[in-house]
């Protein structure tokens, strides 16, 4: 049995599907939808292969209006199948913002959430964490990462005993800038990880060439961050007509064949674009149902692509 799977659950109850459906019809030509998910490979738990991150959107706490889209957004993801959530103390007030909007969803109970450690100092880092799993509500922290390496050594020790404790489920560590590429490779070699996290996409393909084969081959769950270039593949494709295999995908959009794109790479278990706009997120959790494209499949995305 492939890493993907499905689960039918919940989709034909939710209403919240029909937002889908109009985006998707192709998806409920059959008598269910479905949502795909893949296996992390340290436990065999299963996870929606499209999450969320909350860099640059999960911001202004003070703007009511604008909390109030955020908690649209949320109720979109978990409609649709959603699990994992990325946060970081890096990223302003969005721990914060997470931990006040969630109690007021009813659709969270998948949640699967993840945050970081971005501080130096044994004492600095576990007092960070317990200031994060705070603001985020979150009594045990599904997945616990160092974020951009920063003081990783220190961080390891005290990620592993916290796994061993049960005060958090999975530990990785993250990069979302090239120049620490080298050090990720020599950690991911050394050190026993449950995920790693590392910025990918049709445009910057640099990860395939050690990156996600080391992931697959030491049997390491992978998030990708930054999929969408920050936005800068938009401005090649906004306008464009999609290629025939988008059809072939369920994809109605751009953003769905960029994100499908990447979660065919055998090593990509989840992407986590980030999205403060209900529009652009109903469009993102398109990506994670149906089926997605085998290698032959990804050429022609790249094919097309490359001559946008």
């Amino acid at each position: 049995m492939s890493l993907m799977s499905i689960d039918r659950r919940r989709f034909l109850k939710n209403a919240a599907m029909l937002a889908i459906a109009g985006n998707n019809p192709a998806l409920f030509a059959a008598e269910e939808p479905v949502r795909i998910r893949k296996i992390i490979p340290s436990s065999g738990e299963k996870l929606a292969v499209v999450g969320m991150g909350t860099s640059r959107t999960f911001i202004n706490p003070d703007d009511a209006a604008f909390q109030q889209q955020l908690l649209e957004v949320l109720r979109i993801f978990f409609s649709n199948g959603g699990q994992l959530l990325d946060s970081s103390p890096m990223y302003g007030p969005a721990e914060s913002i997470v931990g006040q909007l969630l109690p007021k969803l009813d659709n969270a109970g998948d949640l699967f959430a993840a945050t970081k450690v971005w501080t130096r100092g044994e004492q600095a880092g576990i007092e960070q964490m317990r200031e994060s799993m705070r603001k985020m509500s979150v009594p045990v922290m599904d997945l616990m990462q160092i974020h951009n390496l920063k003081d990783w050594q220190t961080h390891l020790k005290t990620l592993r005993e916290w796994k061993e404790q049960g005060k958090i489920r999975y530990l990785g560590v993250t990069t979302s800038h090239g120049r620490f590429h080298s050090e990720l490779i020599d950690i991911m070699r050394k050190e026993p990880l449950d995920f790693v996290q590392l910025s990918y996409n049709i445009m910057d393909r640099e990860a395939e060439q050690v990156l996600l084969p080391m992931a697959q081959d030491k049997g390491i769950a992978t998030l990708i961050n930054r999929p969408y270039q920050r936005g800068e593949l938009f401005s090649r494709s906004r306008g464009k007509p999609l290629p025939a295999v988008a059809e072939e995908l369920h994809c109605t959009s751009w953003g769905q064949l960029y994100l499908k794109w990447i979660l065919g790479h055998p090593a990509a278990t989840c992407v986590i674009p980030a999205s403060s706009k209900p529009k652009h997120t109903r469009d993102n959790m398109g990506a994670g149902f149906a089926e997605l494209p085998d290698q032959t499949q990804r050429k022609q995305i790249l094919q097309a692509f490359n001559s946008l």
